[in-house]
């Protein structure tokens, strides 16, 4: 196994995960999930966000398939989570009632805004064209850089400031609703395609 560990595999992946993740981008919405639930299981949501795309990347497509869903299905119903997370960042609604939970981890943070749907259907596309080892590197190396973003978000809170938070979380919400509808479309056209080809 380790010796097809390639340095130039792992870098590519690495950087086409970093990408898709965006954890860099999602710096407005990870301090306002902060604010939302009052803190932030940085520890939780990176382990759980790494084991989500590790296990994808080897029973993705047997486990939609038990399940009985393909993989625009899946990625059409992480559009949606997508999509009315960007609602609350927008209007500043809450559409999620937080009434019991006290802290932000596996939803919605290791899914669907880092392991999302985005991200797990990547890590499959990876796997037709690098070796695992090299992806699992990748995706290790991306979930260190999470932790780290998401272990500063008091720090990150603090130096922007609520104004400047205020007016981040409605230019990403609108981003992050763009991405949630190409997304979707992307996807239902594939749908559609698939069903007419039947």
């Amino acid at each position: 196994m380790f010796e097809v560990f390639s340095i130039k595999e792992t870098l590519t992946a690495t950087m086409i995960l970093f990408a898709v993740i965006d954890i860099v981008g999602s710096i407005p919405i990870i301090v306002s999930l902060k604010q939302k639930f009052g803190k932030i299981e940085a520890e939780r949501a990176t382990i759980v966000a790494g084991l989500l795309m590790i296990c994808f990347l080897y029973i993705g497509k047997q486990l939609l398939n038990f399940i009985g869903v393909d993989v625009n299905s899946f990625a059409i119903a992480g559009a949606f989570v997508i999509f009315i997370i960007a609602l609350e960042m927008i209007l500043g609604i809450e559409i999620n009632k937080s009434t019991e939970a006290k802290s932000a981890s596996i939803v919605p943070i290791a899914f669907p805004l880092i392991s999302g749907a985005g991200t797990l259907t990547t890590t499959l596309s990876l796997k037709a064209q690098y070796h695992d080892i090299n992806i699992i590197a990748a995706i290790i190396i991306n979930t260190i850089f999470v932790y780290i973003i998401l272990k500063s978000s008091n720090w990150l809170e603090k130096k922007m400031g609520d104004a400047t938070i205020q007016v981040l979380q409605k230019v990403f919400g609108v981003i992050l609703l763009a991405i949630s509808i190409k997304l979707f479309t992307a996807n239902f056209a594939q749908l559609v395609a698939n069903y007419v080809r039947f």
